[in-house]
């Protein structure tokens, strides 16, 4: 694996990203196609980063570790913290414009982009992991106690498992 282009990949995926697990649908666009990752690596990399304490950002060093070891989560993590120290020359010309329309118009555009990009990941997700008669009530489950808010990404993980755990032994 060339480590420069694969920091590239990230610091792409971050750079055009806001935020939180935005660059997740740039990085399963990028990496499978290389062979450096596979679908099961983005759940596995979220579930993480969701247990995690930190910020949403960080599952991007979970899934740069799952993929290459220490080498790859040090330039994820590179490459995530890099576009925020680029922005910040940015911010006093944005200061100037805020108050534009079309810079609101932007603004209110890229946001919806961006939701666009993280339910077409999570259905990517979603499609290669659903794949017999049991995981589909599992997940709607969980994603029903997940909007509910009745218990928190920990507990609805360990939930998942024991379903699986039941269901499929330990294979």
């Amino acid at each position: 694996m060339k480590l420069f282009f694969y920091f590239l990949l990230f610091l792409k995926a971050s750079a055009f990203s806001f935020g939180g697990m935005s660059n997740l649908a740039s990085l399963q666009r990028d990496l499978p196609p290389l062979h450096w990752a596979q679908t099961s690596d983005f759940g596995k990399a979220v579930a993480i980063g969701q247990t995690s304490p930190g910020p949403n950002g960080l599952w991007a060093v979970s899934l740069g570790y799952l993929t290459y070891s220490i080498p790859g989560a040090a330039l994820a993590l590179l490459a995530v913290t890099t576009p925020p120290f680029l922005i910040l020359p940015l911010q006093a010309f944005y200061y100037r414009l805020q108050d534009q329309p079309w810079v609101e118009a932007l603004l209110r555009s890229l946001a919806l982009v961006s939701v666009g990009l993280l339910l077409s990941s999570a259905w990517a997700i979603l499609a290669s992991t659903l794949q017999d008669p049991w995981s589909i009530p599992i997940c709607l489950i969980a994603c029903g106690l997940c909007v509910s808010k009745r218990l928190g990404a920990l507990w609805l993980i360990l939930l998942a498992a024991g379903a699986g755990l039941l269901l499929y032994g330990l294979h």
